[in-house]
């Protein structure tokens, strides 16, 4: 950069002379940078689109496909409290009993009240020794064994074993152990329920005396629950479970509640709501999307607004700014080809008709359809409503077809939606697969192009920037030589004027 000299000589405003020099080539600069950063808020937008546009395929349509998205069975109690249900897509329609004979019961032993011999508190580093009514001769040892479901553990005792040893090897053996050192008592309990998660105690020798002593006998005053499975009767048959969870035949029972001999009633049949709610929640979300490339394609033009440079925004409040970009945002969609590519493609595949069974059917024949011209509002007219649905004001009045074929025909309703889905499905992925140089494959928007002229317009704009810089150095060398000229010229005259004087 060539050095920049002021006017002190000349006594004219250079700066001012050469911004407005260069002005031309400022203009070239800050248009490169605007159309730059319009490509960048067009990148994101599309990119916002095409992610609502792949969960809409992905999240909905890659499921709605397939007949078992369809095959949702619910089951009914008789009496409730008693179990709790989940049905799977292969369980079978129709009546069952069911009878809970026994819930399933954790292992628990609540121990006696353990007592020291001189009357003092006892703690997790107390020793047999310690205990009333345990004596022991020097060297005397005994066995307790502790069986926890399929595993035994041996504890060697003596006089010196403490209790945090009886408790250690409980927790080896999978069970929870404490001393509470409050109560004085030890709380053992298997960390599982049933029969097969069930523990107990015994012992040979002076083992025999530090259960005892340590309250781990029903002699002694422990209190022991048993563990204890899960018995149903359904249909008849007896079943077992260890954790009150019974899966049998495509259900998914749990037992909450003993009924004392008395029969229940499960009826399993097409979960209608089930269904229903898929269908909807599909539509909501095709309607939301089909509104947004509406409201962007049809947006109003803002042909003269282009983005603001730094010192167009330091003119402007925060507020002025927010709407001037959201109006320029707002219309880099208008008429959009791809936009309208994506969009007409798949209001085409929504409104085309489907054969079943010899017969070509609609959405409307579902009680499904598009709102007048004149009752829709702005950007919504390729939106789908359905009769009877309680959350839509424009329709909630009209009679419930669709949850009615839901009800009576499920056959027809599973056969047209999968072929809708799937076709709209094969429509979406062809309209996302790569072309060399432009798309990348799932993008609904030409990704790889757009990066490309980003990049473009980040090299063309260095270029303009140098070009610039050497430019505005050109002017300020050619005035600073006029200054040094002029500079020199006043020494002179200065000099003669000072001989004449003379």
């Amino acid at each position: 950069m060539a050095m920049r000299i002021t006017g002190m000589n000349s006594g004219l405003d250079t700066e001012s002379i050469i911004q407005e020099l260069v002005a031309a080539k400022r203009t070239k600069v800050d248009k490169a940078k605007k159309q730059q950063t319009s490509l960048q808020w067009k990148q994101d937008i599309w990119k916002d689109l095409n992610t609502k546009l792949k969960n809409l395929q992905s999240k909905y349509l890659s499921n709605m496909r397939f007949t078992s998205e369809y095959n949702k069975l619910t089951t009914t109690l008789s009496k409730s409290g008693v179990a709790s249900v989940v049905t799977g897509s292969n369980a079978v329609k129709g009546q069952q009993t069911l009878k809970v004979n026994e819930l399933a019961k954790t292992a628990y032993l609540t121990g006696a009240e353990v007592k020291s011999n001189d009357g003092s508190k006892l703690t997790a580093l107390s020793k047999l020794s310690d205990l009333a009514n345990f004596s022991a001769e020097e060297g005397a040892e005994g066995t307790i064994s502790l069986k926890a479901g399929s595993k035994t553990v041996d504890i060697t005792v003596n006089a010196d074993t403490t209790i945090s040893d009886i408790l250690s090897q409980a927790k080896a053996a999978g069970l929870n152990a404490s001393f509470d050192a409050k109560q004085q008592r030890f709380f053992i309990s298997a960390k599982n329920t049933g029969e097969d998660s069930d523990f107990s105690f015994s012992a040979t020798g002076l083992g025999e005396d530090a259960l005892n002593a340590l309250g781990l006998t029903k002699e002694s005053g422990a209190s022991k629950i048993d563990g204890q499975n899960a018995v149903i009767e359904l249909n008849g048959a007896t079943f077992k479970s260890s954790n009150n969870v019974f899966e049998i035949n495509g259900m998914t029972i749990t037992a909450q509640a003993v009924t004392n001999g008395e029969e229940i009633t499960l009826n399993t049949a097409t979960d209608t709501s089930g269904v229903y709610d898929t269908i909807k929640n599909f539509l909501k979300e095709y309607n939301a999307i089909i509104n947004e490339m509406d409201k962007l394609y049809n947006a109003a033009s803002a042909k003269d607004y282009q983005p603001l440079t730094d010192d167009e925004k330091d003119a402007m409040s925060e507020r002025e700014i927010d709407e001037w970009e959201t109006k320029i945002k707002d219309s880099l969609l208008r008429r959009d080809s791809n936009l309208n590519t994506v969009s007409s493609a798949l209001k085409s595949v929504m409104s085309a008709g489907i054969e079943i069974k010899g017969r070509t059917m609609y959405l409307s024949d579902f009680g499904i359809n598009t709102l007048s011209y004149f009752a829709s509002a702005d950007n919504e007219k390729y939106a789908y409503h359905i009769d009877g649905d309680p959350d839509d004001d424009s329709t909630s009045g009209n009679e419930d077809k669709l949850s009615a074929l839901i009800a009576s025909d499920p056959d027809t309703v599973t056969a047209f939606f999968t072929k809708l889905s799937q076709n709209l499905y094969d429509k979406m992925t062809d309209l996302s697969t790569s072309v060399d140089g432009y798309r990348s494959f799932g993008n609904f928007f030409d990704d790889k192009k757009m990066k490309a002229d980003y990049d473009d317009y980040t090299k063309k704009i260095k270029e303009l920037e140098e070009k610039l810089t050497a430019y505005e150095d050109k002017w300020y060398a050619k005035f600073g030589k006029m200054e040094t000229a002029m500079a020199k010229m006043q020494s002179n005259m200065s000099a003669v004027t000072s001989l004449l004087g003379g």
